[in-house]
């Protein structure tokens, strides 16, 4: 069971039909009960960082998480939900993130186009079960205005360039992470959603 959390500012829906059109069960919740006894847990996110805070915290989804996560649950987070697992976020002020990957989040640098939006490719920086089975160079599809920056680079999976490396996918313990959005990204989306799925 993909237990996938909902906290009211996120693209839930289309990850769920994502998960389900592959044939594994599903389910969305807000209940922390439920995310504590999860077998796999899935964070997606759209929106600002430190409004995705505010609503896990208002919803009691905090604490559910970090207990859940500490257990050895598998947790993905997808886009702002990467972002939410690092350490804090610049994002109109420095907000506290769960703090699972120790780095910061920061905006892309004012001379890109920002947001970043549309298809990139994957540089492999090692292997893992997360990614299995995609190739280098295999192209996601994004859209963000911030990055994630790991304190320790052997927290990343995978950079994309878009005149600056950034980070695209991470993982440290059993925690992954994308900053593209895989339910968006066809094929080779499907293959890392699937990945996860059967750890």
């Amino acid at each position: 069971m993909v237990t996938i959390v909902d906290y009211a500012i996120n693209n839930l829906r289309s990850v769920e039909k994502a998960f389900a059109s592959m044939g594994f069960p599903v389910e969305v919740t807000d209940d922390p009960g439920r995310i504590r006894c999860a077998e796999k847990l899935v964070l997606p996110g759209v929106g600002a960082f430190a409004d995705a805070m505010h609503n896990l915290k208002a919803k009691s989804l905090i604490a559910a998480i970090r207990e859940s996560v500490l257990a050895g649950t598998p947790l993905l987070g997808l886009c702002l939900g990467l972002q939410l697992l690092f350490s804090e976020s610049e994002e109109f002020g420095l907000t506290e993130g769960f703090g699972f990957i120790p780095g910061k989040v920061k905006r892309l640098p004012d001379r890109l186009l920002v947001p970043h939006i549309g298809w990139n490719q994957l540089h492999l920086q090692r292997s893992d079960p997360l990614v299995e089975g995609i190739t280098e160079g295999s192209f996601v599809y994004f859209v963000h205005s911030y990055y994630a920056e790991p304190e320790d680079r052997q927290d990343i999976l995978a950079t994309t360039d878009y005149e600056v490396e950034f980070l695209s996918i991470a993982r440290r313990g059993n925690v992954w992470a994308t900053q593209f959005h895989p339910e968006k990204s066809q094929a080779v989306g499907l293959r890392l959603l699937r990945n996860f799925a059967v750890m």
